[in-house]
């Protein structure tokens, strides 16, 4: 059995907790041109932007979040 999906409440205080380097990444290699601005503004925002950014489309950037997971997984590999 799975776990279930993160609350939306669980699922901020995690990407607040995270460092926005590889969501920012994965939205600028991965996401049209909008994700991949949105990505530069995310690796640029302070943490009060952060989080206005993160509230504002908690699900598309936590999708950038879980991708970001697998780019950083699969650049640890290569470097191993």
């Amino acid at each position: 059995m799975s776990d279930p999906r993160p609350t939306p409440e669980d699922r901020l205080a995690q990407l607040l907790a995270a460092e926005p380097y590889w969501t920012a990444r994965a939205m600028q290699e991965q996401g049209s041109r909008f994700y991949a601005a949105l990505g530069q503004a995310l690796d640029a925002a302070d943490l009060r932007n952060r989080r206005l950014l993160y509230i504002t489309w908690p699900d598309e950037i936590w999708d950038f979040y879980e991708r970001g997971l697998l780019l950083e997984a699969a650049e640890s590999e290569s470097l191993g």
